[in-house]
């Protein structure tokens, strides 16, 4: 209420000149080296109020330009300053299915905070992600976070091929029209990388499970241990659903061709990653119990520059590595990873080998030490970054226990994998679709997230999740419609 007084923008807003950047404060670096929770605490409303009142809420607001689900971000951070937190919650929640999530894990260094207009002037950006976390953290507390109520309920059903962030996201939007949703996952618990890939301390894996168990409440099926092409071919749920989307990310770590490279001890990322992820999550993992798959009292060698690197250097930090070591091509400035992630694993003891690339691992049985080139930056390449160009005569030794390859990820041959020959895919082996409806060239089978686009963030994904959600009810809505037309 206003009490029929005017009350200026500038009361609440436009704050940055007064009031200095914060984020919530990090955990000491000793204590948080000792255990895989959250690193940052949680902001109180009088400080989310305070870091949101510093918006400038610009005429174009370049923060929601550069956030690829384009959050009403300015809006939701006035409500915030407000202390209107529900209102802000639901604006959040409106482009977005797991705003929990991206306000966690989300590099807003790279999107929206970075493209702030304060910060471009000097001020610090406004405290995008923290916000964000805080009035969706708020909302699941105060029991704002309702499942999903079905108006009208429809007989066509679809087959969601995988439960990570893109089939999560469509299969909501989907069931919120009232279809059935059947989410098919070849792994035991929901949630796909934002469970097995990445490590508590940046997503706590409750924030996944609470969210599954909504949409499960909201009436979406879920079928877990379930391997399309062994438990049911790709034509046989085409035939059971009325439409099927395939998202089921990629997971196939990319090959490093050295010599020496089938020595005992070098592993996958994912793997490494998955092997933790489930010990935090209680199960039983015989190759971190045995020791295999555990960084503790070894000197680890972590290969790669981006944010799963990132997610491996700072995992062996917190299983007691002796040493841990990133090995990347190229400098700090040209590292793909967020920068918030780098400075984060600095300050836990990570030493980054910058300029650096991988020669041949050297062992008798299992890998004892990694041979690497001295790295100089040439000329830019198409995407504007500078190629790393060999040294000669420049390799030095690195001493190493186990060696973690964090290089990307490519896709798995889903043709062979799903026995369906005719599934059409480009020559990166992503699936071909039509970017206009993401349809694939199988008439009612669809395609989102990183099976089309290639690995990429969790906002894409949600992203291509609710927009493949509405070109499946198109499809769906013009099959009903040739089926009346008929009767």
């Amino acid at each position: 209420m206003l009490n029929n007084k005017k009350v200026k923008m500038s009361d609440k807003m436009l704050k940055f000149i007064k009031i200095g950047q914060q984020s919530p404060p990090k955990r000491d670096v000793l204590d948080r080296k000792d255990d895989f929770n959250e690193i940052y605490k949680e902001f109180i409303q009088v400080k989310a109020g305070e870091q949101a009142s510093r918006c400038s809420q610009c005429g174009v607001p370049f923060c929601q330009v550069h956030c690829p689900l384009s959050n009403n971000i300015p809006d939701w951070l006035k409500l915030t300053a407000e202390g209107r937190i529900k209102e802000a919650y639901e604006l959040a929640q409106s482009t977005n299915n797991m705003p929990e999530v991206c306000g966690r894990i989300c590099p807003q260094d790279r999107l929206c905070e970075g493209n702030c207009v304060i910060e471009q002037s000097g001020h610090g950006t406004v405290t995008i992600g923290a916000v964000e976390k805080y009035i969706t953290d708020t909302a699941w507390t105060e029991g704002w976070v309702k499942p999903i109520e079905v108006k009208s309920e429809k007989n066509q059903s679809v087959g969601v091929i995988g439960a990570g962030p893109a089939g999560l996201a469509a299969g909501e939007q989907l069931r919120k029209l009232g279809y059935q949703i059947t989410i098919y996952d070849r792994y035991d618990r929901s949630g796909g990388l934002l469970i097995y890939g990445i490590p508590n301390f940046k997503l706590e894996k409750f924030a996944v499970e609470r969210r599954t168990k909504l949409l499960e409440e909201g009436g979406i099926k879920f079928v877990q241990n379930f391997e399309v092409g062994k438990d049911a071919t790709l034509d046989q749920l085409r035939k059971k659903h009325d439409a099927i989307l395939i998202a089921t990310g990629v997971y196939k770590a990319r090959k490093v061709d050295l010599p020496g490279k089938d020595l005992a001890n070098i592993f996958p990322a994912m793997e490494f990653l998955t092997a933790s992820n489930r010990k935090g999550l209680g199960d039983e993992v015989e190759l971190f119990d045995n020791g295999t798959l555990n960084a503790e009292g070894k000197d680890i060698v972590v290969i790669g520059g981006g944010d799963t690197a990132m997610d491996c250097v700072r995992t062996s930090v917190r299983q007691n590595a002796k040493s841990v070591k990133c090995l990347y091509r190229r400098d700090k400035e040209n590292m793909p990873g967020s920068a918030r992630e780098v400075g984060n694993a600095e300050e836990e003891g990570v030493e980054f080998v910058w300029l650096s690339s991988p020669k041949k691992f050297v062992g008798k049985n299992k890998v004892e030490s990694l041979v690497a080139d001295k790295i100089k930056l040439g000329d830019p390449d198409d995407s504007g970054r500078r190629n790393p160009e060999i040294q000669k005569n420049s390799e030095f030794n690195i001493k190493t226990d186990m060696v973690i390859k964090a290089l990307g990820f490519d896709p798995e041959n889903l043709p062979k994998l799903f026995n369906s020959d005719e599934l059409q895919v480009t020559k990166w082996g992503t699936l071909k679709v039509d970017f206009d409806t993401m349809e694939s060239n199988l008439p009612g089978v669809f395609a989102a997230g990183d099976i089309i686009r290639g690995a990429s963030l969790v906002v894409w994904a949600i992203k291509d999740g609710r927009d493949v959600a509405e070109s499946i009810k198109s499809f769906l809505e013009k099959k009903e419609a040739k089926l009346v037309k008929v009767a």
